[in-house]
């Protein structure tokens, strides 16, 4: 499969100017406050602990978190240990919060993720569990650009210098034989990194051409009066790669196994209830969004249904698809060859999956060492 078909994942380990760019959607870096008293914690403690600190970002690629959450699912499998949430708007800063023993477990995008656990030597995180895939998409002022042979000589932006949809347009375009320099984003096309809270005032103004950008900034471009002139589902197979994944402190995941269980369980039959529940779900996560704590802000019909549409929701975490973005990364220069032997450890998942009637999710290969 060419390398056109897998986005690519940019590397703070080579590139030191991306260190701090490596957020899944690039909107900025400090956490809210907790905002997780929806149900009182109710029964026995799980592993004797008072507190669980999960941490995710106020988006739709995070649904499982706030819809779960919204519903009190998290809270009934954690009994009577109270569950403390944090909002991040990007990787870096809850990557950071789990180092340092602030936080426990967080849903976080794939870049971040490779990234802490490359840096920490295999240390810090394992992934243990998908959560979100797709959700990405190039969008257009169909104006200037009618079709993808018309990008040349026009602006078009991403989230953040080296986070993961910025790698994966670089890719993109150099596989169409355009020529940018990564660092710059000045070439055939200009790469114009933009935070995705600005994009759209950004689109309406002319200052660019288009963007790839992930949910829901891409259909607000949508709402706006862009086209969607490609979902990047087209460039996998079978339209997956992960977009959200479950992390957890490794220290956190040895010390409480069965509160990482209770957590798994409550995301597994969260993302069981969203699928079977779409018009809830929906309304359940825009309520959140709608938190000051949050977003701030709920999403207008013509933005959420879309942005939600093109969201799937899944337990599986495609580890293969992880593999795939490290070794065209390498390929094309951007990462030294990463050893993500043992990022995933999937045991509890699997215990989760096997008592909910479900097939077990695979690690390809990059399981626990």
């Amino acid at each position: 499969m060419s390398a056109v078909r897998h986005r690519l994942l940019a590397a703070a380990v080579t590139v030191p100017v991306l260190i701090g760019a490596l957020g899944a959607c690039g909107y900025g870096s400090e956490a809210k406050k907790d905002t997780s008293a929806h149900v009182a914690p109710k029964g026995p403690k799980i592993d004797g602990l008072d507190q669980v600190r999960i941490g995710f970002f106020g988006n739709t690629t995070h649904a499982t978190p706030l819809v779960g959450v919204q519903n009190g699912l998290f809270q009934k499998e954690l009994g009577g240990t109270q569950l403390k949430t944090s909002v991040f708007n990007a990787g870096p800063a809850e990557i950071e919060a789990l180092n340092s023993g602030a936080l426990d477990i967080g849903w976080i995008g794939p870049s971040p993720a490779i990234n802490g656990y490359t840096k920490s030597h295999g240390k810090s995180l394992k992934i243990i569990s998908g959560s979100a895939s797709g959700g990405v998409s190039l969008v257009v002022n169909p104006k200037k650009i009618k079709s993808l042979s018309d990008l040349k000589g026009k602006t078009i932006a991403t989230p953040q210098l080296g986070n993961t949809q910025d790698v994966a347009l670089l890719n993109f375009l150099a596989e169409k034989g355009y020529k940018v320099d990564a660092t710059t984003g000045k070439g055939d096309v200009t790469v114009q990194r933009t935070d995705n809270k600005v994009t759209p005032t950004a689109f309406q103004q002319g200052s660019i051409d288009g963007a790839w950008v992930p949910e829901p900034t891409a259909s607000k471009l949508v709402a706006a009066g862009g086209k969607s002139l490609l979902d990047e589902k087209k460039l996998w197979k079978d339209g997956k790669f992960v977009i959200t994944n479950v992390i957890v402190s490794q220290r956190f995941l040895k010390e409480h196994p069965k509160a990482v269980e209770a957590v798994l369980r409550a995301s597994v039959q969260t993302n069981a209830w969203i699928r079977s529940h779409p018009d809830q779900a929906k309304k359940a996560l825009n309520d959140q969004l709608a938190d000051p704590q949050i977003a701030g802000k709920a999403l207008p019909a013509d933005v959420l249904d879309p942005a939600f549409k093109n969201i799937d929701i899944t337990d599986d975490p495609l580890a293969a698809t992880l593999q795939q973005e490290a070794d065209h990364a390498v390929k094309a220069g951007l990462l030294k060859s990463p050893d993500l032997k043992g990022i995933y450890d999937l045991t509890l998942l699997n215990k989760v999956l096997k008592s909910e009637g479900k097939q077990p999710a695979d690690d390809a290969g990059l399981g626990s060492k």
